[in-house]
Order: C-alpha cells, then sequence, then structure tokens
C-alpha cells in the first residue's frame, strides 16, 4: 500500500508542479491505513512546521564528563545505563520536546513513543562506538532543530554486519537513524560522520525547512537516506560518501528541491551483488525526481557512477545543477569506448572480492543524469559534464522548453533521448568530441529553443541527430540553431537553413536574425568544421569575432545579450540531402 501512495505522490508531482508539499498532500482520497494511528491527528505528510506544535514537556539530557543529567523528567521515561541514554514514551499523551547538549565519546540517545515529538540538538558533540549515535525507533514526526554546532558518529559493526549494540528484529540503518519523519529546522548546524553505515536515514521521510547547515559524510553507506521521501525547501546541505553503490541523497521515493544550497560528492565505484550491478550516484530517485529553486551542485568520480538518476521521470523547474561525472564505465574486456581499468574503491563481487567474468560488454555507464522516464526542462540553469558516457540521457521522451542547458560529453552523446526530442524554447547547448553532441533514437523537433550543438568526433557522428534508420527525422520548424560539425541528412526544414564559413574558432561569434536582433552569441571551439545555421526559417547573419560584455550562459560558452563588434561571416545555401 505504500508503494500505491508513493506513485500517486509522484503523479501529485507532475500535476502539482513541485510545490512544496505536492510529494506529501493529505488531499487526494489515498489509502493510509497503514500508519500507526494511535495518534490520530499524525496523518502522512500534515503539519511539518514546528511552530504549529504545541509541546506538553520540555525534558533536559546533558552529557557531561562520565555522567549525564536529566531534569524535566517528571514520569520517569528516561533511563540511564552508562553513558547511553533510553527514552520510553509510549504510554503518555505528551508530546515532548527533548534538548540534548554536553559531550560524550561513547554513548547514544535511543527513543521510544507513540507522539510525535522534536529533538532539539544544542552542542551536542555525541559519539557511539558500538552504534548509532542518534536511534529514534519512533514511528512519528520527529522535529530537529538544530542550535549551535552539534556533531554525530556512530560505530563499528559486528561480524554479521549489524551494529555490535544492535537489538534483536530492531531496524537500525545509520548514524542518525529514524523509523518516522525527520524534519529539520533552526539555524544550527550538524556534523555526521558515518563509518559504520549510513550518515542520515528515515524509514519515512526527511525534510529540511530552516537555515540550518547539515554535513555529512559516510565511508560505509549512503549519505542521506528518506525511504518515502527527500524534501529540501531551505538550508546548506553537503552529502558526501565514499562507499561503492551508494548514494549522497537517495530515496525509494521522490525526490524535491525547491530551495537551499546542496553540495554533494560521491567516489565509490560499483559493486555487484543480489546478482546485479549497483553504481553510486549523487541523487538517486526511484520515483520523480524535481527541482523548482535552489543551488545543486555534484561531483562524482566513481566508475560507473551517475550524477542524478532515477526510475520514472524528472522535472527541472528552476534553480540551479552543476554535475560532474569523471568516472569510467564499468565494462568488460573489450567491451565500451570508454574501457574501465579497475572496480573503484571497495567494490567487486559482493562488495569485496574479485570482479566477476562472463558478463555483458556495458555493464554499468558512468552518466551526468541519466532517468528511465522522461526528462522534461523548463526554467532553470543545468550545466553537465560526462568524461565516459551521455551527458544527460532520457530513455523516454525529452523536452526543453525554457531555461538554459549545457552539456558536454568527452566520449558519447551530449544529449540522448530513446523517445522523441523536443525543443520547443530556453536555450540549449550540447557539445560531444566522440559522438553526436545532440541526438533523438525518435524524432528531434525545434519549435522555438535557441540551440547550439557541437560534435568534433567526425566520421558518421553529427551535430543534431535524427533516427533517420527508424523512419524518424529532424525537423527544424522555428527557433534558432548553430550546429557545427553538420546536421541528420533529409531533415524536413520549414523555410530555409543555411551553411556558414568564416566564423571564429577559439573565441566569440554571435547569431542574428533576419531583422537584425541577436538569438544568442557563442563562443566556437577550436576544432570542429562545417557550420550549419538556421533562425525561423530566414536568412539570418552571423558576425565573427564580437565582443561579449555581460552575463554568460552555457558554462561561459553562450551569451543573450551585451554583444557588439565584429564582422559578418559568409552565408551560403544549405543542401538537406547532405548529411552534413
Amino acid at each position: 500500500m505504500k508503494r500505491v501512495l508513493l506513485l500517486l505522490a509522484a503523479a501529485a508531482i507532475l500535476s502539482a508542479g513541485c510545490s512544496k508539499d505536492s510529494i506529501i498532500s493529505t488531499d487526494d482520497p489515498v489509502d493510509t491505513s497503514y500508519i500507526d494511528n494511535d495518534d490520530p491527528e499524525e496523518e502522512y505528510g500534515s503539519d511539518d512546521d514546528i511552530a504549529s506544535v504545541d509541546f506538553d514537556r520540555t525534558i533536559s539530557i546533558d552529557w557531561s564528563g562520565s555522567s549525564v543529567n536529566v531534569s524535566g523528567d517528571e514520569n520517569g521515561i528516561v533511563s540511564v545505563s552508562g553513558d547511553n541514554v533510553t527514552v520510553n514514551n509510549t504510554d503518555t499523551l505528551e508530546v515532548i520536546r527533548y534538548e540534548l547538549s554536553g559531550t560524550c565519546s561513547d554513548g547514544s540517545f535511543k527513543l521510544y513513543s507513540s507522539r510525535k515529538q522534536a529533538l532539539v540538538l544544542q552542542g551536542l558533540d555525541l559519539s557511539s562506538k558500538s552504534g548509532a549515535a542518534i536511534n529514534n525507533q519512533s514511528k512519528k514526526r520527529t522535529f530537529v532543530v538544530l542550535q549551535g554546532s552539534s556533531k554525530l558518529a556512530d560505530g563499528e559493526l559486528s561480524s554479521s554486519g549489524d551494529y555490535k549494540n544492535a537489538v534483536s528484529a530492531e531496524d537500525c540503518k545509520a548514524a542518525f537513524f529514524s523509523e518516522g519523519q525527520l524534519v529539520f529546522s533552526g539555524s544550527g548546524s550538524l556534523t555526521v560522520t558515518a563509518t559504520g553505515k549510513a550518515g542520515i536515514t528515515s524509514d519515512d521521510y526527511l525534510r529540511f525547512m530552516g537555515s540550518q547547515t547539515v554535513s555529512v559524510s559516510s565511508t560505509a553507506g549512503h549519505a542521506l537516506r528518506g525511504k518515502d521521501a527527500i524534501v529540501i525547501d531551505d538550508g546548506t546541505i553537503s552529502a558526501k560518501t565514499s562507499a561503492a553503490g551508494k548514494k549522497g541523497l537517495t530515496s525509494d521515493g521522490t525526490v524535491t528541491i525547491n530551495g537551499g544550497t546542496i553540495d554533494i560528492n560521491v567516489s565509490g565505484g560499483t559493486v555487484y551483488e543480489d546478482s546485479d550491478y549497483t553504481g553510486s550516484a549523487g541523487v538517486k530517485a526511484d520515483s520523480t525526481f524535481c527541482i523548482t529553486g535552489g543551488v545543486l551542485t555534484i561531483a562524482n568520480s566513481g566508475q560507473g557512477g551517475k550524477g542524478i538518476s532515477g526510475d520514472t521521470d524528472a522535472l527541472f523547474k528552476g534553480g540551479s545543477v552543476s554535475v560532474s561525472v569523471t568516472g569510467a564505465n564499468l565494462s568488460s574486456s573489450g567491451g565500451t569506448r570508454a574501457e574501465a581499468t579497475a572496480w573503484g574503491p571497495g567494490s567487486g563481487m559482493g562488495g569485496g572480492g574479485g570482479r566477476p567474468g562472463g558478463e555483458s560488454s556495458n555493464l554499468k555507464s558512468a552518466k551526468g543524469i541519466k532517468f528511465d522516464g522522461n526528462i522534461t526542462i523548463s526554467g532553470g540553469s543545468i550545466n553537465v559534464t560526462a568524461a565516459s558516457h551521455e551527458a544527460i540521457e532520457s530513455k523516454g521522451k525529452l523536452t526543453v522548453s525554457g531555461g538554459s542547458l549545457y552539456a558536454y560529453s568527452k566520449s558519447d552523446d551530449a544529449i540522448n533521448s530513446a523517445g522523441d526530442m523536443n525543443l520547443t524554447g530556453g536555450y540549449v547547448y550540447g557539445i560531444s568530441n566522440g559522438n553526436d553532441a545532440i541526438d533523438a533514437n525518435g524524432n528531434l523537433y525545434i519549435k522555438g529553443a535557441s540551440v547550439f550543438a557541437v560534435c568534433t568526433a567526425g566520421g558518421a557522428e553529427v551535430a543534431v541527430d535524427a533516427n533517420t534508420e527508424g523512419g524518424k527525422k529532424l525537423y527544424l520548424q522555428s527557433g534558432s540553431l548553430v550546429a557545427i560539425g553538420g546536421i541528420e541528412s533529409g531533415s524536413s526544414i520549414t523555410g530555409t537553413a543555411y551553411s556558414c564559413s568564416g566564423w571564429t574558432k577559439s573565441g566569440w561569434n554571435a547569431l542574428y536574425d533576419a531583422s537584425g536582433n541577436l538569438a544568442f552569441a557563442f563562443k566556437a571551439p577550436s576544432s570542429g568544421s562545417n557550420m550549419v545555421v538556421y533562425c525561423n526559417g530566414k536568412e539570418p547573419n552571423v558576425k565573427s569575432g564580437v565582443t561579449v560584455s555581460g552575463e554568460t550562459i552555457w558554462d561561459g560558452n553562450g551569451a543573450t545579450s551585451s554583444v557588439s563588434g565584429g564582422k559578418d561571416a559568409s552565408i551560403g545555401t544549405y543542401n538537406s540531402s547532405n548529411r552534413r
């Protein structure tokens, strides 16, 4: 039933435009009977604003030296064993605020509760040598308020692969673990260091709402995981993992970013387990990924890794996204275009041991942004680079209607779709040194977008390619195009396209429409030839050697204003029956 709810939540994102509450809305008539409803006002995704909560009691817990000081516990729900604190709030009806402070090098905080609560971290420095620092077994919403600077660290695992202090039949997956929702707020900071398992995990959802700063590093698991969803509205988040096959941010459901500054660094290689290969990723969403605002930066150096990946659809509606994937593909001998030479840190058969033989030639590809469904870009700025495979790949349709997209691949297509590609607006730049710059395995429609495509590979590769072998076409209908490296033969062109010579390599050029209006300026690479230009079907003007003094797009390779000077390049007739 929860899986059904996740699918409905993904549908809500598509229809609601990724609003802050769209993935946790309770307006839809969905079945929530799986929820533990001993707290009747508690519903999936209900009020995440701590300001609306009335707390019945505050209990303060302070780790000081070799002792733990507890105050405000009139009902005796807190027990202390050494430096390990356990709270059992299953019999009272109180909504409690727990203030945690002090320093302890080998202790823990564990919570059982039938009501929602708040954990206020007030300069807490808590490490455990045998398990999670905070283990929240409550399935209710937990508000995490950060005040001052706090630190958490987990401990070692047993030979069975679980924490040494694990309780039988009790789940605990991270240095900071919660069965229920974790909603972060406040203006303080939290640093989580995980060497046993993941950094922060909720078996429900994670949400970040305040101006908090959260830094998570894991050498063994994911940095941040919200099983049902991750929602980031604000704050500063740093996520780092070096474990094979693990992710910076991951969810079995949706990942939604509405604001904040998120920096993700992933370096783990590919792991073979459960009869399959799993690569690392900066962000992984089993359901829909959506960004409406904020700044997201991802670097993945792991073999076979991804920047952003998902099993369904992706919506880029705003914000700034920067993805760099520098790892090699994982492939068997003689397999892929970029041959892998190593498994990567901590990888191998089942996470350790040798590489299995007899597998397919392409086992796990290192790609910038890859989704099994559709990718839709309607706003924001997206810059993606990939060393070994596609920069952007949609296994469905790819649509760009707004925003700015820059994609570079050293070895494969810069932008690729398995289905149709529709470029109806915005600014799109694809550049490849090893394959087509922009490639649709269905029809490719340019009808309103401003497109700059560069292919320096030569041979059979072109700047803009459609699946003519499969009876598909490139349709130039409106908008503007500069293609260095040619376009697919037999294209359907509304009006006329033109060839251009005399443009400046390694420098700035500009495309103007028939009325003298600037379409865009572009910095041409040092290599590449055979420029095809199109501007709403009428004869344009290309100026070489122009000066750009304003803001740029496309990672500094394009501009839409403050362009001056230059001299006219030569415009000639383009024959669409020629491949180039």
